[in-house]
């Protein structure tokens, strides 16, 4: 495969990222356990996603490739919590209606499993859905893999698929515990990565 262009998103790059995100989760588990109406999922995970993305450009980083095929969004954490996103209730609230604690439910697991230790925070890792398994992920992992390991900076996630799992293994990460599980049942795997 040819080399794949990666430059860090600005905020003019926002609703394009936001929208690629939904995209490539629109299928997953815990997209379909947090909307389960299709069509309202459609609407709304583009604007959900937005408010994440909007926060990354704003504590942390955002990579997208120069395709624009695919997105990692980073947070780094140094032990204390981020604050949270402007007006997070409200907008929440207004894009999600019915669905809204379902997100609160989704935000307070992922607040309970996450590590207190300084790390980078992996929050997303999208590809476009026709653009997936042709290593443009991979990609953007050693990207920013390559300026962890110079630090000695380790890297945390959740993995929300079997697949996705299975591709940040092939990573260096580990497996952090046991998984935990949205209401539902569905997954989600916790995962470290020591500086290599």
């Amino acid at each position: 495969m040819s080399s794949v262009g990666i430059t860090v998103a600005g905020d003019s790059d926002a609703n394009l990222v936001a929208g690629l995100i939904a995209s490539a989760f629109n299928d997953l588990d815990v997209a379909r356990w947090l909307v389960p109406d299709v069509v309202d999922r459609a609407r709304i995970l583009p604007p959900q996603f937005l408010i994440l993305v909007e926060h990354a450009l704003k504590h942390g980083e955002v990579h997208l490739t120069v395709d624009r095929d695919a997105a990692a969004v980073w947070f780094p954490r140094d032990g204390s919590p981020l604050p949270a996103p402007d007006d997070y209730d409200n907008r929440l609230a207004e894009i999600c209606g019915p669905w809204t604690d379902r997100f609160h439910t989704l935000d307070e697991l992922f607040d309970a499993h996450h590590p207190h230790e300084p790390h980078d925070h992996l929050a997303l890792l999208a590809v476009l859905p026709g653009r997936q398994g042709k290593g443009v992920g991979s990609a953007l992992l050693r990207h920013r893999h390559a300026s962890l390991d110079a630090a000695g900076r380790p890297a945390y996630l959740e993995a929300s698929s079997p697949e996705s799992r299975d591709l940040y293994l092939r990573h260096g990460y580990e497996l952090r515990g046991e998984p935990f599980t949205v209401p539902d049942g569905t997954p989600l795997w916790p995962m470290w990565r020591r500086p290599q």
